[in-house]
């Protein structure tokens, strides 16, 4: 439980000579119109939920003082020396629809640190109170938004998918009012960075050709340094981006992860999964699959994913114009050509994983038209989209292998056809043995995912009981994966009809 917030004073004093962060702040160096300073409100009682310290320790930072003043610095009632906080501004395409000014209307960046891999890191807190672009909101989190971001940012980490990272969540003492009031947390996210294609567009939206080539010049020095010798660095950027996001979205569809609002404001230009509001990960297998409640035509459908990564991109491209060429016809022409491109690089990506899934390390044409039978047989099936791939691992040898596999199928009689096809495929492979093909398999059709059903049991336990034993496991279980749990193996079952998640939501 949280400790009288007198206590917290105390610590806060104590606290305020130590230097746990060695900052260097370069977005804070931007000109004024990138953003607005911003302290974070104060919290009344603020607790320390949880404590990434394995990440803390990446990013050189002191995990014993944050052991001890954590929830005073990640409430935002501490400020770090070295800090220079501040709200980002942006514009984005929300369902299609123009928004010339959002911004950071929960956030607040603290500042930026360099990690133990030299790599230049983002500290940011959501729920940190107002900012002069909350729209009328109060800036504050609910616990529950805070604990589904801890979950699932983290589990997407252990996947290998790039993503923000989880640093911290804490209680803040407070309450929050949304539909009910629920108590209040705050989110302590780690990013390349936080620049979105709605960053490009804030400036391009005001005829602010120097804001657009100021930040394409730092997003080249910071994400994409081997592209400052290019003779064209605009439109290698745009390439590099392109090709990162396709790269992304379909190690999304791998792992049968729904963003559920795949807004020009929630693609980051670094490639990384960003703001984990409504997202879900897809049980039975339909393309068809939505959960997001504000996604009522389902425009951010599974399937519909790659397609509209390509749109927000050509949104991109569309601010970059004036960089990538004097001559405005020149600069759509060079521009198109890189945008029709990301369906062909997006293809190859999603096959080279596909054809890993199902254990093939050798290329034929008919690997596309395998993988396609075997996805609709799933989806006429409804199959589990995880625990069909999971159990096909184990079904190229001998063994119950394959009468698991066809137990996942409503109708097993259906799937073997397909299976017979598969193994005929495989004689024509590398010839690896089959323990080391199931390894392969393995190692990219994961066990554990963070079923939804899962997450709503940890944070309906947190929020109503304050108890966090279930979200406390759940990332246990999630930090492997890809490995055998027998202890665990309860957390890798669908979800029974009456535990089914339909809906996510928000989380603002």
């Amino acid at each position: 439980m949280p400790e009288p917030y007198l206590e917290h004073m105390t610590i806060i004093e104590n606290a305020s000579t130590s230097r746990p962060f060695t900052f260097d702040n370069s977005y804070a160096r931007l000109p004024q119109q990138f953003f607005t300073r911003q302290v974070p409100s104060q919290v009344a009682e603020p607790w320390l939920i949880k404590l990434n310290e394995p990440l803390a320790a990446e990013l050189g930072l002191d995990v014993e003082m944050l052991r001890r003043d954590g929830a005073a610095i990640f409430s935002g009632n501490l400020l770090p020396d070295g800090a220079d906080p501040l709200a980002m501004a942006y514009a984005g395409h929300q369902f299609g629809s123009f928004v010339p000014l959002l911004g950071d209307g929960r956030a607040i960046l603290l500042g930026e640190v360099i990690d133990h891999n030299g790599q230049r890191r983002d500290i940011q807190l959501k729920g940190a109170g107002q900012t002069p672009y909350s729209r009328r909101g109060d800036g504050r989190a609910a616990l529950g938004p805070v604990l589904r971001e801890y979950i699932v940012s983290e589990a997407m980490y252990a996947l290998g998918v790039p993503a923000t990272r989880a640093l911290a969540a804490v209680s803040t003492g407070q309450p929050v009012y949304r539909e009910s009031i629920l108590p209040g947390a705050v989110f302590t996210r780690v990013a390349a960075s936080h620049i979105r294609v709605g960053t490009f567009q804030f400036f391009a939206a005001r005829g602010d050709t120097d804001g657009v080539r100021a930040l394409a010049d730092y997003v080249i020095d910071r994400h994409y340094r081997e592209l400052k010798d290019r003779d064209n660095p605009y439109i290698a950027l745009y390439e590099a981006a392109c090709e990162r996001q396709a790269a992304l979205i379909a190690r999304w569809l791998h792992i049968g992860f729904i963003h559920g609002v795949m807004n020009t404001d929630n693609m980051a230009i670094s490639g990384e999964t960003i703001d984990f509001g409504p997202c879900a990960f897809m049980d039975t297998y339909n393309p068809g699959t939505v959960f997001s409640s504000i996604d009522q035509r389902g425009r951010y459908a599974y399937a519909n994913q790659p397609g509209i990564g390509q749109w927000n991109l050509a949104r991109l491209g569309e601010t970059l114009l004036p960089l990538i060429d004097a001559d405005a016809e020149k600069a759509v022409e060079l521009a198109n050509t890189v945008i029709q491109q990301y369906g062909e690089r997006f293809q190859i990506h999603w096959l080279r994983g596909m054809r890993e899934k199902i254990g093939l390390a050798t290329v034929e044409d008919g690997d596309l038209e395998l993988v396609q039978s075997l996805l609709a047989v799933m989806q006429a099936q409804q199959a589990d989209f995880t625990l069909a791939f999971r159990r096909l691992s184990d079904a190229s040898g001998s063994g119950d292998g394959e009468a698991l596999f066809l137990s996942t199928f409503r109708e097993p009689d259906a799937a073997r056809e397909w299976l017979a096809g598969w193994r005929e495929r495989l004689t024509r492979d590398d010839g690896r043995t089959e323990d080391d093909r199931a390894a392969a398999m393995r190692a990219v059709n994961p066990a554990f995912i963070p079923r939804n059903h899962r997450i709503e049991q940890a944070i309906n336990a947190a929020v109503d009981d304050a108890d966090f034993s279930l979200f406390e496991a759940l990332l246990a279980v999630l930090a492997k994966p890809y490995d055998d749990q027998p202890g665990f193996a309860a957390y890798m079952e669908p979800p029974k009809p009456e535990e089914r998640v339909l809906q996510t939501f928000c989380g603002t």
